[in-house]
C-alpha cells in the first residue's frame, strides 16, 4: 500500500542536510524553490541563516533542542525507523517533481556513498545532489542537455547498466557500466549531450554550473521518470 507523503509540492523543493554547505549553497536554493524541507540535523543551518524550515522529517537524534524548540510543532514529522539515513527518511517522504538536495556531499565519503544509494533505490524521487563543485543525479530515462565543448560529463553505476549517447567525446554506445568493471569518469561534451539509459543505477557528475539546465531537463518533463523500485 502506497504510504501518503508528508510533503507534497508541483513545485521543485530544496532538501537541507546535516553536512556540508557552502557559503553560497543557501542562496542558491532559496533562490529556486520556495519551499524548504529538513532531514533532521539539516535544520539548524536553516535556522540559522533566518529561514525556519517548512518541514523538519527525521528520528531528530542530531537536531539540537534548541534549534527543535524554534519549529512549530505542526512542521515536525518523527520518523522512528533506524534502518535508513536522514536523507532517505526525507526523501521518501517528499512528493515533489525534483528535489534539489543541499548538505548531502562533502565532509564524510560514508555519508556520500549512501546518498548515492538512496538517489539509485528511491528511483522515482527525481533528486539533484549539490556539490562544492559539481552537481550528481541519478540518470532518468532520458537526458538532454546545451553543454560547453570540453565540459567534464561523468557517469559512474552502483548497478549493470547500460545506454547511449550522442555528444560525448567518447560515445557509451557499446559499453556495459558496472560498479566493478566499465565506469565512466572524465568523458567531456563535445556540445549539447544527449544520454538515453535502459535501466535505472547510473549517476551522472556535471559542472555545478549546469544546475539550471539540469533543473529544467527535469521540470520541462523531456526527462520522463523510473517507476517505483519494487519493494
Amino acid at each position: 500500500m502506497k504510504i501518503e507523503s508528508i510533503v507534497r509540492s508541483e513545485e521543485p523543493i530544496a532538501l537541507f542536510g546535516g553536512g556540508q554547505i557552502g557559503p553560497d549553497d543557501l542562496n542558491l536554493a532559496f533562490n529556486r524553490v520556495n519551499c524548504v524541507v529538513a532531514a533532521d540535523g539539516g535544520a539548524a543551518i536553516l535556522i540559522d541563516s533566518g529561514r525556519i524550515p517548512d518541514a523538519v522529517i527525521g528520528d531528530f537524534d542530531s537536531l539540537d533542542p534548541v534549534y527543535r524548540d524554534q519549529i512549530p510543532d505542526a512542521q515536525q514529522f518523527f520518523v522512528s525507523e533506524q534502518d535508513s539515513t536522514d536523507f532517505e527518511k526525507a526523501l521518501r517522504q517528499i512528493e515533489a517533481p525534483l528535489v534539489l538536495g543541499v548538505g548531502f556531499l562533502g565532509a564524510r565519503v560514508d555519508h556520500q556513498l549512501a546518498a548515492f544509494n538512496t538517489l539509485v533505490r528511491l528511483q522515482d524521487r527525481p533528486c539533484v545532489l549539490l556539490g562544492e563543485d559539481e552537481v550528481i543525479l541519478h540518470a532518468p530515462p532520458k537526458l538532454a542537455l546545451p553543454m560547453a565543448k570540453g565540459q567534464t560529463v561523468s557517469l559512474f553505476p552502483l548497478r549493470r547498466v547500460t545506454g547511449r549517447s550522442r555528444g560525448l567525446e567518447w560515445p557509451i554506445d557499446q559499453l556495459v557500466f558496472e560498479p566493478d568493471g566499465q565506469v565512466g569518469t572524465s568523458n567531456r561534451a563535445l556540445g549539447a549531450i544527449e544520454l538515453q539509459v535502459d535501466g535505472p543505477g547510473l549517476l551522472v557528475m556535471l559542472p555545478r554550473d549546469m544546475l539550471d539546465e539540469v533543473m529544467r531537463a527535469f521540470l520541462s518533463g523531456q526527462s520522463a521518470r523510473w517507476p517505483a523500485r519494487a519493494e
